[in-house]
């Protein structure tokens, strides 16, 4: 198998388990069972299970900001390619593997001063919240930057908010309001 391969179905795994019981539960003995893999394969692609940690994050949010773009570019130009975030996270939810945000699960997890992978995890909620300012600039009528800012973290808060409490609740309804605020917001 070539060496990308094996990479990818490293990442893949631990994202797998990563995302399932959250990064302190799973051990790297775990990742190298469920790959399949000789414990020196591992450490041939990763030095640390901190670097297994931060690509899975960049594999998951590459993944998100790709398929969520996507998904919003099929609506109807306008507010509704903005709203489509939620309807995006609705899908998302409906998912019987849904557990949350991996950011946030992740971040609960390592220790404060745990800078690698703390930068990772806020440099990936600012590609979110560029892609909402991005939806708010191709969508809405010109908005100057500090509105257009202001506007992204909004929308960003509700949407984190909507992660959070649906996965809290085991319920959509978080989603739904999120939804509904926004469009208050956006009108």
């Amino acid at each position: 198998m070539k060496h990308s391969e094996v990479k990818h179905r490293i990442i893949e795994t631990a994202s797998l388990l990563f995302y399932k019981n959250g990064y302190n539960l799973t051990g790297i003995n775990e990742i190298i069972s469920e790959a399949g893999i000789a414990k020196a394969t591992l450490y041939n692609h990763f030095k640390s299970k901190e670097d297994i940690c931060l690509a899975y994050l960049q594999f998951k949010n590459i993944n998100f900001l790709q398929d969520l773009e996507d998904f919003a570019s099929t609506k109807t130009k306008g507010k509704a390619q903005i709203l489509a975030i939620f309807d995006f996270l609705n899908q998302f939810f409906m998912n019987k593997d849904f557990n949350g945000c991996w950011c946030i699960k992740t971040v609960a997890e390592i220790p404060k001063d745990n800078e690698r992978i703390r930068t990772e995890i806020q440099s990936q909620k600012n590609e979110f919240i560029q892609l909402i300012t991005s939806l708010i600039t191709n969508n809405l009528a010109p908005l100057n930057k500090t509105q257009t800012e202001s506007l992204a973290r909004q929308i960003y808060l509700l949407y984190e908010s909507a992660v959070g409490e649906s996965h809290l609740h085991q319920a959509d309804w978080p989603i739904k309001e999120s939804k509904y605020l926004c469009s208050l917001i956006l009108a």
